[in-house]
């Protein structure tokens, strides 16, 4: 049944040079521009439980990923970070590097960046006030300036309709250190005009980046956790260049996403691990699909990576645009119910499409939580109960190894790059 339009949103094209799109709205999708929230509980979460990265909280189940990464998956992490790291120890000192000229006073140079970072690969470019609100806490002191440049690099559409599989894993990975140079040439361009440039690698995020995404107008919060962008979808990969050159602000706008997630559901009910939820929650002051980390981690550490949630999503396989108005004309979410959007194969169990996904036992999500070091007081906590650190030199020994350990794991510097190897390669690079 074909949808009243309320209203259409005209997005750039791709690339400098592309044909502007237009993405229609069906009435019934419309709610808030950007994301529903309450503020004062978003500050009050900022505030007294501030948000903190992955590679601080959670080591430990990474060090037990490594345990269960077949070998090509290993090689890829390992690859991506000896030709990682140096790209983002260089962004890390980027915001202390002085413009090269004197700027031209009083002159707005947002289109000059925007053109540039659309010259430079970027698809998705918007502006917004970096919110400090979701910084990590322990980025907190680095943030130096307030205009957040957020940009979003497209990866390569054909790999990623082989998730899950090393081969999608691989231009994930790629994607990532591409963008990143591109970054480096756009905050140096940034430069060039007169203004600090920060470059918040995304190999080593400062936060959560997806509610400046919605904020600077570049889509909205999918079903899947994934921003979901007007030209591809969740395979939007993300960072952020904070500058304190004159610009303006882009405005957040409703696409329609959040109501046609939940028609939709595709995601919902095609992960794997079943960690996505139907309805929507309330969660530090935000509404939103929250996914269950317990039941994700599992699957992506032994399935390179899985992202079935992405793949299925068919905002990334038609684009944002053909599904609004395909939706419009006949009231249906396209592609959903076929093989082409919902199938999928997992190593080891075959074949899976629409209705049906694979099985694991109880014990497959049994994973560790938390950080490395406080696994390593309780297994030694463990020990001490069951008697097992023996008396005199010998025990000696074992307290000695044992304060090694976790003064090696206190000691290294937090990296979102490196954290994808095990603890003894890090401190070894």
């Amino acid at each position: 049944m074909k949808k009243r339009i309320s209203h259409v949103l005209k997005r750039p094209g791709l690339r400098n040079g592309d044909p502007s799109i237009e993405i229609p709205v069906a009435e019934d999708l419309v709610t808030t521009p950007g994301i529903r929230q309450v503020p004062k509980d978003v500050d009050f979460y900022s505030r007294s439980y501030p948000l903190e990265s992955q590679s601080i909280t959670n080591t430990a189940d990474s060090e037990w990923a490594w345990t269960v990464y077949p070998e090509e998956e290993q090689e890829g992490h390992r690859e991506h970070v000896r030709l990682s790291k140096e790209v983002v120890k260089i962004s890390g000192e980027y915001g202390d590097i002085e413009p090269t000229v004197e700027p031209e006073p009083g002159k707005d140079v947002t289109e000059e960046i925007k053109a540039k970072a659309r010259d430079l690969g970027f698809g998705e470019v918007g502006i917004t006030r970096y919110d400090r609100r979701y910084t990590f806490k322990y980025k907190k002191r680095w943030i130096r300036f307030e205009h957040a440049i957020c940009i979003a690099f497209e990866q390569d559409y054909e790999r990623t309709q082989a998730i899950p599989s090393m081969f999608a894993e691989t231009t994930h990975f790629g994607t990532y250190r591409t963008m990143s140079q591109a970054g480096l040439l756009l905050a140096d361009y940034i430069r060039s005009l007169g203004y600090h440039a920060q470059v918040h690698s995304p190999a080593d995020n400062s936060a959560a980046y997806i509610p400046m995404f919605v904020q600077a107008g570049l889509g909205q919060l999918g079903a899947n956790g994934q921003l979901l962008s007007p030209h591809f979808g969740s395979r939007a990969r993300l960072m952020i260049i904070t500058t304190d050159a004159i610009i303006t602000y882009d405005k957040p706008l409703d696409y329609g996403i959040h109501k046609f997630c939940e028609i939709c559901q595709v995601c919902v009910n095609r992960c794997p691990g079943r960690a996505l939820i139907r309805d929507k929650v309330w969660w530090r002051g935000v509404q939103k699909h929250k996914l269950v980390y317990d039941r994700c981690r599992p699957v992506m550490a032994r399935y390179t990576g899985c992202g079935v949630c992405m793949k299925v999503c068919p905002v990334q396989k038609y684009g944002m645009k053909p599904v609004m108005e395909h939706y419009v004309e006949t009231g249906e979410v396209l592609g959903k119910g076929t093989h082409e959007l919902e199938g999928y194969s997992v190593e080891g169990k075959g074949y899976f499409g629409p209705g049906e996904l694979p099985h694991f036992n109880h014990d497959f999500f049994d994973i560790p939580h938390g950080r490395s070091e406080d696994m390593l007081f309780e297994e030694f906590k463990e020990k001490l109960n069951n008697h097992e650190i023996p008396d005199g030199p010998a025990g000696d020994e074992v307290l000695r190894e044992f304060k090694k350990e976790v003064e090696e794991i206190v000691a290294k510097p937090v990296d979102d790059a490196m954290a994808l190897l095990p603890q003894k390669e890090q401190t070894a690079m």
